[in-house]
Protein backbone atom coordinates (compact mmCIF):
# COMPACT_ATOMS: atom_id res chain seq x y z
CA UNK A 1 0.00 0.00 0.00
CA UNK A 2 2.87 2.34 0.83
CA UNK A 3 4.75 1.88 -2.48
CA UNK A 4 1.39 2.43 -4.51
CA UNK A 5 0.63 5.57 -2.69
CA UNK A 6 3.92 6.69 -3.23
CA UNK A 7 4.20 6.08 -6.91
CA UNK A 8 0.60 7.43 -7.59
CA UNK A 9 1.71 11.05 -5.54
CA UNK A 10 5.11 11.44 -7.81
CA UNK A 11 2.46 10.78 -11.35
CA UNK A 12 0.83 13.37 -9.53
CA UNK A 13 3.31 16.00 -9.10
CA UNK A 14 4.80 15.24 -12.30
CA UNK A 15 1.77 16.01 -14.91
CA UNK A 16 0.64 18.89 -12.59
CA UNK A 17 4.28 20.97 -13.73
CA UNK A 18 4.08 23.16 -16.00
CA UNK A 19 6.66 22.76 -19.44
CA UNK A 20 8.59 26.22 -19.02
CA UNK A 21 9.92 25.76 -22.63
CA UNK A 22 6.68 25.07 -24.32
CA UNK A 23 5.18 27.97 -21.80
CA UNK A 24 7.98 30.29 -23.27
CA UNK A 25 6.91 29.33 -26.93
CA UNK A 26 3.35 30.25 -26.64
CA UNK A 27 3.84 33.35 -25.06
CA UNK A 28 6.53 34.49 -27.35
CA UNK A 29 3.96 33.39 -30.03
CA UNK A 30 1.65 35.48 -28.68
CA UNK A 31 4.01 38.81 -28.55
CA UNK A 32 4.56 38.29 -31.79
CA UNK A 33 0.70 37.98 -32.76
CA UNK A 34 -0.24 41.11 -30.95
CA UNK A 35 2.76 42.67 -32.57
CA UNK A 36 1.58 41.90 -36.06
CA UNK A 37 -2.13 43.21 -35.26
CA UNK A 38 -1.05 46.16 -34.10
CA UNK A 39 1.59 47.35 -36.62
CA UNK A 40 -0.87 46.67 -39.30
CA UNK A 41 -3.66 48.82 -38.03
CA UNK A 42 -4.29 52.05 -39.33
CA UNK A 43 -6.42 54.51 -38.25
CA UNK A 44 -7.94 57.71 -39.18
CA UNK A 45 -7.65 59.76 -35.27
CA UNK A 46 -9.08 62.91 -34.67
CA UNK A 47 -8.20 64.66 -30.72
CA UNK A 48 -9.38 67.64 -28.98
CA UNK A 49 -6.47 69.92 -29.35
CA UNK A 50 -7.91 72.72 -27.46
CA UNK A 51 -11.17 74.86 -26.83
CA UNK A 52 -10.84 78.73 -27.36
CA UNK A 53 -13.56 81.24 -26.76
CA UNK A 54 -14.51 83.48 -29.82
CA UNK A 55 -17.42 86.23 -29.08
CA UNK A 56 -19.78 84.57 -26.51
CA UNK A 57 -19.02 81.21 -28.31
CA UNK A 58 -15.96 78.47 -27.97
CA UNK A 59 -14.27 77.24 -30.79
CA UNK A 60 -13.35 73.51 -30.67
CA UNK A 61 -10.15 72.34 -32.47
CA UNK A 62 -9.39 69.07 -33.63
CA UNK A 63 -6.08 67.93 -34.46
CA UNK A 64 -6.50 65.26 -36.77
CA UNK A 65 -3.92 62.48 -37.90
CA UNK A 66 -3.50 59.32 -40.24
CA UNK A 67 -1.50 56.80 -39.20
CA UNK A 68 0.86 53.97 -40.76
CA UNK A 69 -0.28 51.72 -43.22
CA UNK A 70 -3.04 53.91 -44.23
CA UNK A 71 -4.03 56.29 -46.84
CA UNK A 72 -6.54 59.14 -47.00
CA UNK A 73 -8.12 58.81 -50.51
CA UNK A 74 -10.75 61.60 -52.05
CA UNK A 75 -13.45 60.09 -50.84
CA UNK A 76 -12.37 59.32 -47.49
CA UNK A 77 -13.92 60.71 -44.24
CA UNK A 78 -14.14 60.83 -40.37
CA UNK A 79 -17.34 61.76 -38.33
CA UNK A 80 -17.36 63.32 -35.14
CA UNK A 81 -21.01 62.06 -33.39
CA UNK A 82 -23.46 64.25 -31.34
CA UNK A 83 -21.38 67.22 -31.10
CA UNK A 84 -23.50 69.36 -28.91
CA UNK A 85 -24.88 73.01 -29.40
CA UNK A 86 -23.30 73.52 -32.99
CA UNK A 87 -23.21 76.91 -34.32
CA UNK A 88 -24.15 76.30 -37.86
CA UNK A 89 -21.83 77.33 -40.58
CA UNK A 90 -18.66 77.96 -37.93
CA UNK A 91 -16.33 75.04 -39.44
CA UNK A 92 -13.24 75.56 -40.93
CA UNK A 93 -10.71 72.89 -42.06
CA UNK A 94 -7.77 72.43 -43.98
CA UNK A 95 -7.74 73.07 -48.21
CA UNK A 96 -8.87 70.16 -50.01
CA UNK A 97 -11.64 68.96 -47.25
CA UNK A 98 -15.44 69.36 -47.38
CA UNK A 99 -17.57 69.77 -44.42
CA UNK A 100 -21.00 68.58 -43.94
CA UNK A 101 -23.72 68.07 -40.64
CA UNK A 102 -26.12 65.34 -41.03
CA UNK A 103 -28.10 63.99 -37.77
CA UNK A 104 -27.51 60.55 -38.69
CA UNK A 105 -23.97 59.57 -40.01
CA UNK A 106 -21.83 59.64 -42.39
CA UNK A 107 -21.31 56.52 -40.48
CA UNK A 108 -18.52 53.80 -42.56
CA UNK A 109 -20.38 50.08 -42.69
CA UNK A 110 -18.58 47.88 -40.32
CA UNK A 111 -18.65 50.04 -37.06
CA UNK A 112 -21.30 50.91 -35.11
CA UNK A 113 -21.32 54.31 -32.88
CA UNK A 114 -23.98 54.95 -30.67
CA UNK A 115 -25.36 58.17 -32.63
CA UNK A 116 -28.72 60.22 -30.90
CA UNK A 117 -31.15 61.48 -34.01
CA UNK A 118 -31.40 64.57 -32.14
CA UNK A 119 -27.66 66.02 -31.99
CA UNK A 120 -25.75 66.77 -35.48
CA UNK A 121 -22.71 65.08 -36.39
CA UNK A 122 -19.75 66.72 -37.83
CA UNK A 123 -18.18 64.30 -40.83
CA UNK A 124 -15.27 66.17 -42.92
CA UNK A 125 -14.33 64.30 -46.38
CA UNK A 126 -11.21 64.50 -48.26
CA UNK A 127 -12.00 65.79 -51.67
CA UNK A 128 -8.06 66.05 -53.09
CA UNK A 129 -6.03 64.65 -55.79
CA UNK A 130 -3.07 63.69 -54.09
CA UNK A 131 -3.48 60.51 -51.57
CA UNK A 132 -2.13 61.30 -47.78
CA UNK A 133 -0.08 58.73 -46.87
CA UNK A 134 0.62 58.01 -42.89
CA UNK A 135 1.77 58.64 -40.93
CA UNK A 136 0.97 61.88 -41.41
CA UNK A 137 -0.62 65.16 -39.60
CA UNK A 138 -3.70 65.70 -41.65
CA UNK A 139 -4.53 69.28 -40.03
CA UNK A 140 -6.95 71.08 -37.54
CA UNK A 141 -10.62 70.88 -38.18
CA UNK A 142 -13.16 73.28 -36.02
CA UNK A 143 -16.40 74.32 -35.49
CA UNK A 144 -18.07 76.38 -32.66
CA UNK A 145 -20.42 75.67 -29.89
CA UNK A 146 -22.62 77.38 -27.47
CA UNK A 147 -20.66 75.97 -24.49
CA UNK A 148 -16.90 75.00 -22.94
CA UNK A 149 -18.31 71.67 -21.30
CA UNK A 150 -17.89 68.94 -22.45
CA UNK A 151 -18.35 64.69 -22.57
CA UNK A 152 -17.13 62.09 -24.27
CA UNK A 153 -18.39 60.51 -27.73
CA UNK A 154 -17.89 58.39 -30.56
CA UNK A 155 -15.87 59.03 -33.75
CA UNK A 156 -15.24 56.64 -36.57
CA UNK A 157 -13.31 57.02 -39.80
CA UNK A 158 -12.97 55.30 -43.29
CA UNK A 159 -9.96 55.23 -45.51
CA UNK A 160 -7.64 53.06 -47.29
CA UNK A 161 -5.11 50.47 -46.55
CA UNK A 162 -1.42 51.03 -47.82
CA UNK A 163 0.52 47.68 -47.69
CA UNK A 164 0.10 44.65 -47.96
CA UNK A 165 -2.14 42.00 -49.62
CA UNK A 166 -5.06 43.98 -49.24
CA UNK A 167 -3.80 47.47 -49.87
CA UNK A 168 -6.20 49.31 -51.73
CA UNK A 169 -9.05 48.20 -49.85
CA UNK A 170 -11.06 50.12 -47.37
CA UNK A 171 -10.71 50.04 -43.60
CA UNK A 172 -12.64 51.43 -41.18
CA UNK A 173 -11.99 52.81 -37.75
CA UNK A 174 -13.95 53.87 -34.42
CA UNK A 175 -12.88 55.70 -31.01
CA UNK A 176 -13.95 57.98 -28.18
CA UNK A 177 -13.24 61.79 -28.51
CA UNK A 178 -14.33 64.95 -26.34
CA UNK A 179 -17.33 66.82 -27.38
CA UNK A 180 -19.41 69.43 -25.89
CA UNK A 181 -22.71 68.36 -24.17
CA UNK A 182 -25.76 68.67 -25.97
CA UNK A 183 -28.80 71.10 -25.45
CA UNK A 184 -31.34 70.74 -23.06
CA UNK A 185 -33.74 70.76 -26.36
CA UNK A 186 -31.67 67.71 -27.50
CA UNK A 187 -32.08 65.73 -24.37
CA UNK A 188 -35.84 66.66 -24.46
CA UNK A 189 -37.19 62.94 -25.56
CA UNK A 190 -35.10 61.18 -22.48
CA UNK A 191 -36.06 63.40 -20.48
CA UNK A 192 -39.71 62.96 -21.41
CA UNK A 193 -39.33 58.97 -21.58
CA UNK A 194 -37.98 59.07 -18.02
CA UNK A 195 -40.74 61.20 -16.80
CA UNK A 196 -43.30 59.03 -18.09
CA UNK A 197 -41.48 55.82 -16.61
CA UNK A 198 -41.02 57.51 -13.45
CA UNK A 199 -44.86 58.76 -13.46
CA UNK A 200 -46.07 55.26 -14.14
CA UNK A 201 -43.96 53.62 -11.60
CA UNK A 202 -45.30 56.15 -8.91
CA UNK A 203 -48.65 55.17 -10.16
CA UNK A 204 -48.25 51.39 -9.54
CA UNK A 205 -47.00 52.01 -6.36
CA UNK A 206 -50.09 53.62 -5.41
CA UNK A 207 -52.84 51.46 -6.67
CA UNK A 208 -50.46 49.08 -4.85
CA UNK A 209 -51.36 50.63 -1.70
CA UNK A 210 -55.21 51.11 -2.60
CA UNK A 211 -55.90 47.12 -2.75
Amino acid sequence: MRIELTVRLKVEMRTEQPSAPIMKKLYLVSLIALSAVLNSRGDIIPTLGSISAEGSSFRWNYTTNVTVDQLVEPGDYFTIYDFGSLIPGSNTQPSDWSFTSLLLGTTPATVLPRDNPTIPNLTWTYNGTTPIAGSAFIGTFSVLSATDQLRTDFFAAHATRSSGPTAGTKIDNIGMVSVPVPEMSALAPIVGVCGFGAIGYLRAQLRRRRS
